[in-house]
């Protein structure tokens, strides 16, 4: 009975974290969401939606390249920049289960709610549990920077979700070349991206800029790109064509048959004459 008790208030504990952890329904589509600037160098891939606002640069596309939409400086960058502080600020005051330790290679996380007063490293692997619950939420309160070793890595295991890992950023976070990501960032400042790192998740900077360098972005839920499709002419019917006139007869024609007419009515009064 106590397990049970037990499981239930962590599950209930994982529906209130998701209930107040909510990108909403507007920067949940970015894959990547710059304020100032948003530049690229290589083939980045982002799948998902680009953006910046209330800057209005965004350089390098092409060559990378996007699934979903890009968006500078327009309403939808706004009201997706709006969202980002509501989900920033929800994430940042929620109170806290533990420490982060200095460094998270090595280690292995469950879910809930874990604090740094500075920095955070990651140097290797750390592995994020979700102990069979498709709904567990894990949040990462960073007081300033985050920075990734080069090749390290975020392993997701046992139904944990990269929709539901948030990287609370308290100023810059930058990837390590070769790093594989996963989770939301959400930074005060900037996000940079080193030669060939991958998130599976959404760079969001509140203020600052986001830098990629030849990267693979997936947004956990990607915007469904539904394209129009162009409509089939209707075909213009063949006209029927009316049907050939029953040619009138020649004036020869007539001519011949009047002739005969009279041929016969000459021949009828020689016949009556001569009886």
């Amino acid at each position: 009975m106590k397990k049970f008790l037990l499981a239930l208030l962590y599950v209930a504990f994982c529906l209130c974290l998701k209930a107040q952890v909510s990108l909403g329904p507007n920067v949940s589509t970015f894959g990547v969401l710059g304020a100032s600037t948003v530049t690229n160098s290589g083939a980045t891939t982002i799948l998902g939606n680009l953006g910046v606002s209330p800057g209005s640069s965004i350089t390098g596309f092409p060559p990378g390249t996007v699934t979903g939409s890009i968006n500078i400086a327009n309403g939808f960058a706004g009201a997706a920049q709006n969202e980002l502080t509501t989900a920033y600020n929800t994430a940042a005051n929620l109170p806290s289960n533990g420490a982060n330790p200095p460094d998270l290679g090595g280690t292995t996380v469950f879910p809930g709610v874990y604090n740094s007063t500075s920095s955070l490293q990651l140097t290797g692997t750390v592995t994020l549990n979700g102990l069979g619950n498709a709904n567990a939420v894990f949040v990462f309160q960073i007081g300033s920077t985050l920075t990734t070793a080069s090749n390290s890595a975020v392993v997701l295991i046992n139904g944990a979700s990269a929709a539901n890992v948030y990287w609370q950023v308290g100023s810059s976070a930058t990837l390590g070349t070769g790093t594989s990501f996963a989770g939301n960032i959400l930074a005060q400042a900037s996000i940079s991206f080193g030669t060939g790192a991958s998130l599976f998740g959404r760079a969001l900077a509140r203020t600052g800029a986001v830098t990629l360098l030849g990267n693979a972005i997936s947004n956990p839920s990607p915007v469904v790109v539904v394209s129009t499709p162009t409509p089939t002419p209707t075909p213009t019917p063949t006209p029927t064509p009316p049907p050939s006139p029953t040619p009138a007869p020649s004036t020869l024609v007539l001519v011949s048959i009047a002739m005969l007419f009279v041929l016969l009515d000459w021949v009828r009064r020689r016949f009556w004459k001569s009886s």
